[in-house]
């Protein structure tokens, strides 16, 4: 059977890949054990599993976890099938399931918030304008969310204890990214000495935003200040702020501002007036 493979994200902590398998309906493949541990969520078709024995349909309402080292079969008893793979690394599991990287064995039936998260997750992550950022932050608390199901007491586990823990969390996030408004998810967390999926919710939590759209913000900010000086080369600019490249800068700029950098270099330098939208 054909397979179709599109990575849309590859760092230390996150794997997103758009899987395609086409052509005719195949047997069980050869056993082998799980290279990784992962989420496998279908949109289209179905697939069969064989885990340690065990046989289980996965469909467009349910997710299959696969975890590390089991041994595993599967089946393509439709043909064609799709779906999108998420793959966390060892500690990155750890952190949502309460320092433990023992992964919780069921089928995660999908209701509606889920299949929702994970189409807009996807078509994120089908953008060519991104830097992977959102696409990490959403891929995390997608597993949380998943993980809830089976196991919803170790992933409601690990919050820092107070309100000020929290806070002094957030800042130091904040701060980071000031500095290094390009700094990745991963790299992020490990700054502030906390997990992508615990500093992104307790951000949440605190701010009422996710990282991501305040990254975004602080890097249109630091946009248009850049611009109301004079700087003409916009492609620097774009790899300074950490942005994938211009046309990444582009697009969240303007969709924050209503105007393309271009022409707000022409209003502030000429003192024009800028009417910003709320982003």
């Amino acid at each position: 059977m054909a397979v179709e493979r599109r990575v849309h994200l590859r760092s230390d902590d996150v794997y997103v890949a758009d899987v395609s398998c086409g052509g005719p309906p195949r047997s069980w493949t050869e056993p082998r054990p799980a290279p990784v541990f992962g989420l496998v969520l279908v949109r289209r078709g179905v697939v069969r599993s064989r885990v340690d024995g065990v046989e289980q349909l996965m469909d467009p309402a349910t997710v299959f976890v696969e975890r590390l080292g089991v041994e595993q079969q599967f089946a393509h008893p439709l043909g064609g099938d799709a779906y999108t793979e998420i793959v966390l690394s060892e500690p990155a599991v750890a952190s949502l399931l309460d320092d433990d990287p023992g992964i919780p064995s069921g089928l995660v039936h999908v209701s509606p918030t889920i299949g929702l998260r994970h189409r807009l997750l996807l078509a994120r992550a089908r953008a060519e304008d991104g830097d992977g950022f959102e696409v990490a932050e959403n891929s995390v608390r997608l597993a949380a969310t998943i993980f809830a199901q089976l196991a919803p007491d170790r992933v409601a586990a690990g919050r820092p204890a107070t309100e000020a823990a929290r806070r002094r969390l957030v800042d130091d996030a904040r701060t980071a990214l000031a500095v290094r408004p390009g700094l990745r998810l991963d790299a992020l967390s490990r700054e502030v000495g906390c997990s992508p999926h615990h500093l992104s919710r307790v951000f949440a939590d605190v701010t009422g935003t996710t990282l991501s759209h305040y990254r975004n913000r602080l890097r249109t900010a630091q946009v248009l200040d850049r611009l109301s000086e004079g700087e003409r080369d916009l492609r620097q600019l774009a790899l300074e702020l950490g942005f994938a490249d211009q046309a990444h800068m582009t697009h969240v700029v303007r969709r924050a501002t209503g105007y393309p950098p271009g022409r707000l270099r022409a209003l502030l330098g000429v003192g024009g007036v800028v009417v910003a939208r709320e982003a």
